[in-house]
């Protein structure tokens, strides 16, 4: 069974997608930006950074998963520079839970004025496919 989840109270998907989609023991978090519920966008990368990771942290608990479960995750910043500024706030997001992982700059977001998506993928163990 595949399960598309609208989470009540973070932005509205700006395209066609859900905020996070479960099958079976697999959930999938789309790409989430430093922009709040009412269109919001700090100034600053670490900021717009908690700001998505607590969004991600959302996502997650709604498809019944958490930041042990996640498996891989993705960050795109429009200023590598920006990866010694977040590192810290990624560590202590994932503790000791180390999943893979990409980061990569890209020329730009959805928003001109956002600097930071980020997605992931979970896996909730001993739940049947």
């Amino acid at each position: 069974m595949i399960e598309r989840i609208m989470v009540p109270g973070i932005m509205e998907p700006v395209s066609h997608y859900c905020h996070v989609v479960r099958a079976g023991p697999h959930v999938w978090v789309s790409g989430i930006v430093g922009m709040d519920g009412d269109g919001h966008v700090p100034l600053e990368t670490v900021e717009q950074f908690d700001l998505a990771i607590g969004v991600m942290d959302q996502c997650l608990t709604a498809a019944g998963a958490s930041s042990e479960q996640v498996v891989k995750v993705q960050v795109f910043l429009t200023d590598i520079q920006d990866r010694a500024s977040i590192n810290p706030r990624r560590i202590s997001y994932f503790g000791d839970n180390r999943p893979a992982s990409t980061l990569v700059e890209v020329s730009a977001l959805v928003d001109p004025r956002l600097k930071v998506e980020i997605e992931c993928q979970a896996f909730i163990a001993g739940v049947a496919d």
